[in-house]
């Protein structure tokens, strides 16, 4: 078999066990509460690892290894703000989130615990809340499908609308059928393939450098600062705009479902611990890719052409056809789980937060979830229709998108969590203002090179939140009963 059979091989298999999964979580995928959040059933490992395979998409294993390949680890802060933003999601919204929102009338989406946390008779939160996930999510998944395309163009010369089609078929099948089941088992696959691949890469790599020591010489001779996190290139506005990506974290609905889905309380720290050790390994071992790739050049003498395909010239080096396929498999399962995770949200929001709010409020679950799966099939096939030319702009909105998100929700759940005296109105003026402080910062070029629009649009959610809160506030028992309903439940699970 030729290099290419073997790694087309790897990724048919890969393929194949997305489908496999998908049929498993069809089979025991049952009523809504099963479809859209698994039952609240899933364990601490697949939760950690199918959120931090949903988060890191091809960034991961393209983005940041060429952009420490090419300028070094001063590229590294929004690595670290990002490890931070996650720590801290772990520690302050899962295990709260886990309570509060089965305490707030069993709430299954992000919209639905706002609404039933905040008493909102006008539901103007949960419909707005809808709106912005369902705009936002379509466009981040059709950002993932012309990756995909992208990435069977460039991996194995496919036509690029059939690379297009071919993630998105097998990705929207398993989500289809299987929904968040088939996304969390999925997700959790993907991760461990994530984790392994770029584990293996530098570990292997430093033997073909001659040790590490050889290899930081060999770096050093290409650039003296490229150890440096703060490198002359290094600017203050730069580097709390990096750091300050992880504010996002708060906010992104397809990341903190996950939480609202593990078992029990006392299983988050648990699920904290994987999470954040996987994270910080993934990480270290893109940017240690980077670092061997640039030694191992460096010393041959040869170049290469795009600093992002590093982890796939090395996998290819370093490695026998198949498992070079596995490492492509590797970068497919950080687009796929991406856009499953996305697409499994997107369907929620438009089934659970605007059509049975709106419309059709007592259907049966057999209802809904045909509905959630032709919610998913609709978003995906708009979201190829979008992403089906190649030189599409779309993927500029990735970055926007987790500013947009972070900017309306962070502040709000967190409020929500922790803050008795917020309001529906003052959740609803916060969360439109930050969005559109976001969307304003981010569209001019003079404001977003000043700093990353997360920052002011976080700010400005957060203060205008908490002043027209606290002129419209009015004590509600029952608000006030789930509140210490909450925290007992908090306390004697901790126990």
């Amino acid at each position: 078999m030729s290099d290419y059979s073997f790694q087309l091989l790897a990724i048919v298999i890969y393929m194949l066990a997305m489908i496999g999964i998908g049929w498993f979580a069809y089979k025991r995928t049952t009523n809504l509460n099963d479809y859209m959040l698994g039952g609240r059933d899933l364990g601490p490992a697949v939760t950690a690892l199918s959120a931090g395979a949903a988060d890191m998409s091809g960034w991961l294993l393209m983005g940041l290894p060429g952009a420490i390949y090419a300028a070094g680890l001063v590229e590294a802060w929004i690595a670290i703000g990002l490890t931070v933003g996650a720590w801290l999601n772990w520690l302050l919204v899962a295990p709260r989130l886990r309570v509060y929102t089965q305490v707030s009338k069993n709430s299954i989406t992000i919209p639905s615990f706002l609404d039933n946390r905040l008493r909102d008779n006008t539901k103007l939160i949960r419909i707005l809340s809808g709106i912005v996930i369902l705009v936002f999510f379509t466009f981040y998944v059709s950002s993932g499908m012309v990756s995909g395309g992208k990435f069977f163009q460039s991996s194995f010369g496919f036509d690029y609308h059939t690379g297009l089609l071919l993630v998105a078929v097998v990705t929207v099948g398993y989500t289809l059928f299987g929904g968040f089941l088939a996304v969390s088992y999925t997700d959790f696959l993907q991760g461990l393939i994530m984790f392994l691949a770029l584990v293996l890469v530098p570990i292997i790599g430093i033997f073909f450098t001659g040790g590490i020591g050889e290899t930081i010489d060999s770096i050093k001779s290409v650039s003296p600062e490229h150890f440096s996190l703060f490198a002359s290139t290094a600017t203050a506005a730069g580097v709390i705009s990096s750091v300050a990506w992880g504010l996002g974290y708060f906010g992104q609905p397809h990341i903190i479902v996950r939480f609202m889905a593990i078992k029990s309380v006392k299983e988050t720290k648990q699920a904290r611990r994987i999470g954040i050790g996987w994270m910080i390994l993934s990480l270290v071992g893109a940017m240690g890719t980077a670092l061997v790739g640039l030694a191992y050049f460096q010393q041959s003498g040869q170049t290469i052409d795009d600093p992002e395909t590093i982890f796939i010239v090395m996998g290819q080096i370093l490695f026998h056809p198949f498992i070079a396929g596995i490492m492509l498999a590797a970068i497919l399962a950080a687009i796929m789980s991406t856009i499953s995770s996305q697409l499994i949200v997107t369907s929620s929001a438009l089934i659970e937060d605007m059509y049975k709010a709106l419309f059709k409020k007592d259907a049966s679950d057999k209802h809904y979830v045909f509905a959630g799966r032709i919610a998913v099939l609709v978003v995906a096939v708009i979201a190829a229709i979008l992403g089906w030319n190649p030189n599409s702009s779309i993927l500029d909105l990735v970055g926007f998108a987790w500013a947009g998100f972070g900017a309306a929700f962070g502040p709000t759940i967190l409020l929500a969590l922790y803050w008795r005296k917020l309001t529906n109105i003052g959740a609803l003026a916060g969360m439109l203002a930050g969005a559109v402080v976001a969307f304003v910062w981010g569209q001019s070029d003079a404001l977003s090179g000043m700093i990353y629009e997360i920052v002011p649009g976080f700010i400005i959610n957060l203060v205008i939140t908490v002043i027209v809160s606290l002129i419209t506030f009015k004590p509600n028992k029952e608000i006030e009963a789930e509140f210490n309903e909450t925290l007992n439940l908090l306390q004697s699970e901790k126990k």
